[in-house]
């Protein structure tokens, strides 16, 4: 049955990353979903995610040995005044990545600039694309 509830969690993660779900920013419980491009280069997997507010001291970042993981809190504001109007997304973030290959991650990082948290998470050499030349025979 656990196994059962991690995949409809992943199903509903996947969800909310494509279509951008139905829950409201502040519901109790629930992580959201950062939005996020992913890139893929014969050396490397590139992630962005849109984190704006965030510093770096609110944001984890763990690679498994076939998984990204950012999660984190964004704290709203304090502001004097009574606050008549927000769609900012604030709270508990989570966003999960299962990687198809093999990667370095001890040589992964990552670069906080203008609300986008960039990482970089080398590929393994063994699943690196190699040029292979062809030898003999015919031109």
């Amino acid at each position: 049955m656990a196994e059962l509830d991690e995949i409809f969690e992943q199903m509903g993660t996947l969800l909310e990353s494509t279509v951008g779900g139905g829950l409201p920013p502040t519901a109790p419980g629930r992580a959201w979903t950062p939005p996020a491009e992913v890139t893929e280069t014969d050396e490397a997997y590139t992630v962005e995610l849109e984190l704006p507010g965030a510093r770096r001291d609110d944001i984890d970042v763990e690679v498994g040995e076939r998984e990204l993981t950012v999660s984190g809190e964004l704290k709203k504001p304090e502001r004097p005044g009574a606050l008549r109007r927000s769609t900012r997304r604030t709270g508990r973030f989570e966003f999960r990545m299962a990687l198809p290959g093999e990667v370095n991650a001890d040589k992964a990082s990552a670069r906080l600039a203008g609300g986008v948290l960039g990482l970089t998470v080398p590929k393994a050499e063994a699943t690196k694309p190699r040029r292979v030349e062809i030898a003999g025979g015919e031109q």
